[in-house]
């Protein structure tokens, strides 16, 4: 389970809408959509009562709306070998069977073969590892974020016992 199945889950659980930011992101033809587009998007969905964000964009969650109006984040903090497996395992999955992903993009073939990781989802996982995590720990240590509740998931196993504890549609 990734953070994209579990935070889905999440949403069907709490009967509340998924918003995934890739999708506002990747426009047709991989073109990111302009930041203040993307923030109005992002500020829509998260205006509702209840709602479940899957995304890692910086300046949109932690600095945007998504922390500010947050009452829990749940981290799903898997080990970088059990991260690069399910990235790899995915991506490989998605370019073969020409998937289609967000605004009727797909993996692109071609992406294996950069050494770029802007251009190479498998080496952007590998690189922003260590980033994801301290910004994190980072988060959770802050203090202008004391009133949300952080949840650690550290396994698979811990991520599914949490999710089944959930009690089903009491958003908000």
């Amino acid at each position: 389970m990734g953070k994209s199945t579990l935070a889905r889950a999440i949403a069907k659980r709490l009967a509340v809408p998924y918003v995934e930011l890739d999708a506002f992101m990747h426009q047709a033809g991989w073109s990111p959509r302009p930041d203040r587009e993307f923030m109005e998007e992002v500020d829509k969905a998260t205006s509702e009562p209840g709602w479940v964000v899957d995304g890692n964009y910086r300046r949109f969650v932690i600095e945007g709306p998504v922390w500010q109006r947050a009452d829990t984040v749940a981290w799903l903090d898997l080990p970088r070998r059990t991260v690069m497996r399910q990235v790899i395992a995915r991506t490989v999955r998605r370019a073969v069977t020409r998937e289609v992903l967000w605004n009727g993009n797909r993996e692109p073939l071609s992406n294996f073969l950069s050494l770029d990781p802007d251009d190479n989802i498998i080496l952007w996982a590998w690189v922003k590892y260590d980033e994801f995590v301290q910004r994190y720990l980072d988060g959770m240590a802050d203090p202008k974020w004391r009133d949300i509740t952080f949840i650690r998931l550290r396994s698979h196993a811990e991520a599914r016992r949490w999710l089944e504890s959930i009690s089903p549609g009491l958003a908000g």
